[in-house]
This record gives C-alpha cells, structure tokens and sequence, in this order.
C-alpha cells in the first residue's frame, strides 16, 4: 500500500485558483495510476481527474475538464491538481487516490488507496 497526504486546500472566491498537492511514500510510485475525487456534504464521492504512471495520459471529468490540470512528479513522488476558474459548486474535500497497476484494469471506481483528505471552499 501507498500513504498518501494531501495539502494545498482552502478558501477561494468564484473564479479563483487553487493548486492541490499529494505526497505519496510507501510505494513504487511511478507504478500507481494516481487522482483525485471530491466529496461534498450529502452527496456521493466523485470522480475528477486521474494520471498515468508515466504521466502520458490522464482522463477528467467533464465538470473539471477545461479548467482543472493533473501533473506528477515521480522524482518526488508527488502529483497535483491545480484547478482555475472555480465555481461555488467546486466545493467539497478533496482526496488524492491511487491504484496499482497490480490490481486489475483502471477505471474510475478502482482506486485501491486514500489520502485523508483537504477541505476546498469557493464562495458564491
């Protein structure tokens, strides 16, 4: 298993940037399919955006895409989301996942690790 940690979350107004980050240890991290989902009260955990080992490919969700980027940095077993233009709806913590490649095919329920989380809050 792979102990992630995720920093970088806050307060922002609409329309503002944040950059979220993870640190991963524990791993081979260039083995692991990394991303991100996000949780708001009430509602089911979503999926937003995931990277390939090599950083190659990555695949967002259609509510993110456009707006949020994805990169990693296997020298510092690190990946991030920095997000633009956020809208209030954007709102709910945000947790870094990870998914060996050891663990069957990729997709977008299959992550096998969490991070505990970081709370992100865009004002209407």
């Amino acid at each position: 298993q792979v102990q992630l940690v995720e920093s970088g979350g806050g307060w922002v107004q609409t329309g503002g940037s944040l950059r979220l980050s993870c640190a991963a240890s524990g791993g081979t991290f260039s083995s692991y399919i990394m991303g991100w989902c996000r949780q708001a009260p009430g509602k089911e955990r979503e999926f937003v955006a995931a990277i390939s080992g090599s950083g190659g490919t990555t695949d967002y969700a259609a509510s993110v895409k456009g707006r949020f980027a994805l990169a990693r940095d296997n020298a510092k077993n690190t990946v991030s989301l920095q997000m633009n233009s956020l809208k209030p709806e954007d709102t709910a913590v945000y947790y870094c996942a990870a998914k060996s490649r050891s663990t069957s095919f990729w997709y977008r329920g299959s992550f096998d690790d969490w991070g505990q989380g970081t709370q992100v809050t865009v004002s209407s």
